[in-house]
């Protein structure tokens, strides 16, 4: 694929999730080691994130995305950033990730309110295959410097735009 087909293809529509417990720590969830990842080697730490399906809305789908990847449903929106969150996969990615169709993502990022216990939290992969081996709560600064290099600044800016719920 060259230079100029890469640049076209579009960011695939998704959204993230920064769930937040009573003491305003946030969910993060240790990526296993998964062969063919589309977003690389694991062994990284994230927020809930995944693809908006076909005719839904960002609320909808972080909801599904919270349940799928951490087992949660007892969590109550708190607000959804402004904007689209955009971030572009390292160059020997792009063409090969999400068999070739995307450049990175485009993502929509919601706060919401874990009211739940942590016995509820379950991330053997509800609906799909589970992508964490270890999850624990985390302070917000800590979030940019615990997740893969190439989502590194797209961290940054989601922390900024959620830091005043701290």
């Amino acid at each position: 694929m060259t230079p100029e087909e890469k640049l076209a293809l579009p960011y695939r529509k998704c959204v993230g999730v920064m769930l937040l417990n009573k003491d305003n720590k946030v969910w993060i969830g240790h990526r296993m080691q998964i062969k063919d990842d589309a977003e690389g080697k694991g062994k990284w730490w994230q927020m809930p994130q995944g693809g908006i399906d076909a005719g839904e809305d960002a609320v909808t789908a972080a909801f599904r995305e919270l349940k799928e990847e951490t087992g949660a449903t007892s969590a109550s929106l708190i607000e959804e950033a402004d904007g689209w969150f955009y971030y572009d996969l390292p160059e020997e990615m792009i063409g090969v990730a999400w068999k070739g169709r995307y450049r990175g993502q485009k993502q929509r990022w919601l706060a919401l309110r874990f009211t739940g216990d942590d016995s509820e939290i379950d991330i053997s992969g509800i609906g799909h295959a589970a992508e964490f081996d270890k999850w624990r709560w985390a302070d917000m600064d800590e979030l940019a410097e615990l997740i893969v290099d190439f989502k590194h600044d797209l961290y940054v800016k989601v922390v900024e735009a959620f830091r005043h719920l701290r």
